[in-house]
């Protein structure tokens, strides 16, 4: 697993920073990029359930993903190979779409092997955000020696090795204990969880959060590059971001479990953290300052991601991990993160850098639904549940119950 997320994000530690400047030195302005972006992460509202219904419906976990990462693979190629916006926008979309999903299945195979195992599901998933750093060091020094279509070669030739990976190293977890579910069946567990007020206030929280990246995913690059800062720069900055990412998820992760503190105290803090960052980088602070503010990744994603995880874990039976998972990617990392891609685009060509005063806004709403969330679960009759086996009444607003998660200690 540790291996599958090292490929994974190597090549989102690619895509996610400099894919659009390889757009940008094809002629595309911000707005067209926005659309770009945005498109398969709106699409994820059809696209995510559909995928998850699809993949639950093999044997086994690993062959969605075998097929997923060979898809994204030939989408990419493609994209490189044409010439236009009418023909990059479907096919960005089926190799963007496909690598998203990647995300949730890996890590809801992640959580099953972790819990039946033992291990800690942070252990493996932080070497995904080690391999994320070595990617944009690498690729940061490799475009000021080569030109930009060492991106997508990179993005390429990575989902190939993810696609061979996934097929022949991956165990062989199946999907469920009890044998292949029908379709029909599938479809009513995500429609049963979709109208679970506390879990889709759960996760609009945790996406709310997660979706104040989007302007700094689509335009961090750009901004910096405008400032002066090479591309080489650019790459150590987004690297440094998730060198702190990692150490969250390695030591202090292990470290909030022994103090018993729970998700949504966690992720308060993730937005409290996106409130801060953002709206200091809406000032184009310069680079000294831009260390730390980096660092609040540790908070803003790190933080905020292993919430969400251990919340909507707990929140749904085990049968239902897979599905559980992509509604919280398609929320976080697909609908809202793409209405906020689309407007970052037209934010930057109309105010620059002062575009991320809407992020810190997202932030911010996001700490308020946990503010709502602590209330509702306040509010719950002794015993009353969600869709999972969650008390959401135990110790102060839930947080003492939420604080034990399903995987054992690191």
């Amino acid at each position: 697993m540790a291996l599958q997320f090292a490929l994974l994000f190597a090549a989102h530690g690619v895509a996610l920073p400099f894919a659009a400047l390889w757009f940008h030195a094809r002629g595309l302005d911000g707005a067209e990029i926005g659309v770009l972006f945005a498109a398969p992460m709106l699409g994820r509202l059809v696209t995510g359930p559909l995928i998850a219904v699809w993949a639950d419906g093999f044997r086994y976990r690993r062959t969605a993903l075998a097929f997923l990462a060979a898809t994204a693979a030939t989408a990419y190629a493609l994209t490189g190979l044409v010439e236009g916006f009418a023909f990059w926008v479907p096919l960005w979309f089926v190799g963007a779409t496909c690598s998203a999903a990647l995300i949730p299945l890996t890590d809801a195979m992640t959580v099953r092997l972790a819990h039946r195992f033992g291990f800690s599901f942070a252990a493996p998933r932080g070497l995904g955000s080690a391999a994320f750093v070595v990617a944009n060091v690498i690729m940061g020094a490799l475009l000021t020696r080569v030109g930009v279509d060492a991106i997508l070669v990179w993005i390429v030739a990575v989902n190939v090795l993810m696609s061979l990976s996934a097929r022949f190293i991956l165990p062989s977890e199946p999907v469920t204990d009890g044998g292949r579910t029908r379709k029909r069946d599938r479809f009513r567990g995500l429609g049963e969880m979709a109208r679970d007020p506390v879990f889709m206030g759960t996760i609009l929280a945790v996406g709310c959060v997660q979706s104040s990246h989007a302007f700094y995913y689509g335009f961090s690059a750009i901004s910096w590059q405008a400032q002066g800062l090479t591309e080489s720069v650019t790459g150590l900055l987004w690297a440094f971001s998730v060198v702190v990412e990692v150490a969250l998820m390695w030591w202090g992760e292990p470290w909030r479990r022994r103090r018993g503190i729970g998700p949504l105290t966690l992720l308060a803090i993730g937005a409290a953290a996106g409130v801060v960052r953002w709206g200091a980088m809406s000032f184009a602070p310069p680079l000294w300052l831009l260390w730390p503010l980096q660092g609040l990744h540790s908070l803003t994603f790190a933080a905020t991601f292993l919430a969400g995880v251990e919340l909507s874990s707990r929140l749904v039976p085990g049968d239902r991990q897979t599905a559980a998972q992509t509604l919280s990617s398609m929320l976080s990392a697909g609908i809202l993160i793409g209405l906020a891609t689309l407007a970052s685009g037209p934010l930057y060509d109309a105010f620059g850098v002062h575009g991320y005063w809407a992020m810190a806004a997202m932030a911010a709403s996001g700490g308020f639904g946990v503010l709502l969330l602590r209330r509702t679960r306040a509010g719950r009759a002794p015993g009353q549940t969600g869709s999972g086996d969650v008390r959401p009444d135990a110790g102060e607003a839930g947080e003492t119950d939420f604080a034990q998660s399903p995987l054992p200690p690191p």
